[in-house]
């Protein structure tokens, strides 16, 4: 039996009949023999309203020791999904792997499991929206940001380019942060362009107290593109401090990740709701890592589903 709350049920948009009114092909939705989408191997009824998503496999278990059942475990490659509940509420925890290129597939096939109709191929009439919020480790790129303390993402600043593959509609401020950034940032033409995409205001103001609002750069990699050192030097060594000295209005660039920017935007686009919550295991700019970071994540994990529902 599919359980779905009415409250998360939506009306298809124009833009998005637009996009979708005819039947996808088996390329392009590609299905498992049971009907589930490729990657996740997940159908409709596997798929809680709320999602929590994070990068590493072992932080699915991490979650949902904390649920009163679980009903659905599933792993396919990365992916590892567990859905179950807590106290009243359906709650699914999902891992992504790392980076947006994952991001792009983990969100596009959970709205396709329940928003698009198997059979027929074809989107549904009325679809369901999700309230997805990511739970990460991240390094500051601010020093007066403290290890152990917790970053909720305003905007994801997108350094990967996968967006810029979707017309995504960005809004003025977004627009106008995109280009203050870019120029700032006295960008390279050959690299992918920056953008900015914004949180989901509901779920920051539900979760965001307590932590520090920021602007997250979602890097496409962990060593050269945030700057590190190892045998090989990055070709623009300064991207930690030219990120840290931005500041436009209030908005300053807060710390560094790998997902936040595609979340954002193509849960925007689809009608779901995301936010991205991170704990901060080191302090770039202070050379300073946690020791133990993992009593850090535990904190961060237990604020998030106390909120989550409120």
């Amino acid at each position: 039996m599919i359980l779905i709350s009415q409250q998360n049920k939506v009306v298809l948009n124009s833009f998005q009949k637009l996009n979708m009114r005819d039947q996808l092909f088996a390329t392009d939705l590609i299905l498992n023999r049971d009907r589930s989408v490729y990657h996740l191997h997940l159908r409709e009824e596997h798929i809680a309203d709320h999602v929590i998503v994070v990068g590493d496999l072992g932080r699915v278990a991490q979650i949902s020791k904390h649920f009163d059942a679980i009903e659905f475990q599933i792993q396919n490659r990365e992916f590892i999904t567990h859905t179950g509940r807590l106290g009243n509420n359906r709650i699914t925890v999902l891992s992504t792997g790392i980076g947006t290129d994952n991001v792009d597939i983990v969100i596009n096939e959970l709205d396709a499991a329940i928003n698009i109709d198997m059979e027929t191929r074809l989107p549904k009439t009325e679809q369901r929206k999700l309230n997805i919020i990511r739970i990460g480790t991240s390094g500051t790129l601010q020093e007066d940001i403290p290890v152990g303390s917790n970053v909720i993402s305003e905007f994801g600043l997108g350094l990967d380019g996968v967006m810029r593959y979707y017309d995504y509609p960005y809004d003025e401020l977004e627009h106008e942060l995109e280009e203050k950034i870019v120029h700032h940032l006295k960008w390279q033409p050959k690299l992918a362009t920056p953008y900015v995409c914004k949180v989901s205001s509901i779920l920051f103001n539900k979760l965001r107290q307590g932590m520090t609002p920021g602007i997250t750069a979602t890097a496409p990699g962990f060593y050269g593109p945030q700057g590190r050192t190892l045998r090989l030097g990055p070709k623009y060594p300064d991207i930690n401090e030219t990120l840290q000295s931005f500041a436009y209005k209030n908005y300053r660039i807060t710390n560094f990740e790998m997902e936040t920017s595609v979340l954002y935007g193509l849960g925007s686009m689809l009608g779901h709701e995301c936010c991205t919550c991170c704990t901060i295991i080191a302090n770039r700019i202070r050379k300073e890592i946690s020791e133990n970071y993992h009593k850090d994540v535990d904190r961060l994990i237990e604020i998030v589903l106390e909120r989550m529902f409120q």
